[in-house]
């Protein structure tokens, strides 16, 4: 029997079209250097952008997504809303605004995260830091002051609080994240 359009057969075989078909995931490659967590949220993000070991930017870096540094980076970084990652060779001489940031490498710099700063065992700061919450590994190394701000809490309320009630003070931990933590 020929099919014609005016007839139907009785017993149609599945058709697959486009729009059955599972959906492919698109995936961004995660730096191997990144650790089984931070591949995770990472891969999770709509996109980030990679400066390898061998390259160095000097200047401003602004954008709308996350970045890894594994290189060199002078200057400034303004990632607002992002992640930031410093990888195990990255080495950054700026201060960094985003929304989160992990250090696993060297920051010379201060750090204004609107969500959290995270310094890795591996990873060395020397600035000070401004965010909601900070995690500092046993073995990393901090140098600097540390001021938590409270969600909507803006820099000149925190200042004047913080300087009338005694609470900010600098932190300084070298070998252990402990005493810096307690903070």
């Amino acid at each position: 029997m020929i099919w014609k359009p005016s007839q139907s057969p009785s017993n149609p075989a599945p058709v697959t079209t486009p729009s059955t078909e599972k959906p492919s995931m698109s995936t961004v490659p995660i730096p191997s250097s990144l650790p089984d967590s931070s591949r995770t949220s990472a891969s999770s993000s709509s996109e980030q952008a990679s400066i390898g070991k061998s390259l160095t930017i000097k200047g401003e870096v602004t954008g709308s997504e996350s970045l890894f540094i594994d290189g060199r980076v002078e200057g400034s970084i303004s990632l607002a809303g992002n992640r930031v990652s410093i990888g195990r060779n990255g080495t950054v001489t700026a201060n960094i605004t985003a929304r989160e940031v992990v250090v696993m490498g060297k920051v010379k710099g201060n750090l204004n995260a609107s969500d959290r700063v995270e310094i890795r065992n591996e990873g060395s700061l020397i600035g000070d830091v401004v965010a909601q919450r900070i995690v500092i590994e046993d073995g990393a190394y901090f140098k600097g002051g540390i001021d938590i701000r409270k969600p909507g809490q803006k820099g000149e309320e925190l200042g004047r609080e913080g300087k009338e009630s005694g609470k900010m003070e600098p932190v300084s931990a070298s070998t252990s994240g402990s005493a810096a933590a307690r903070a």
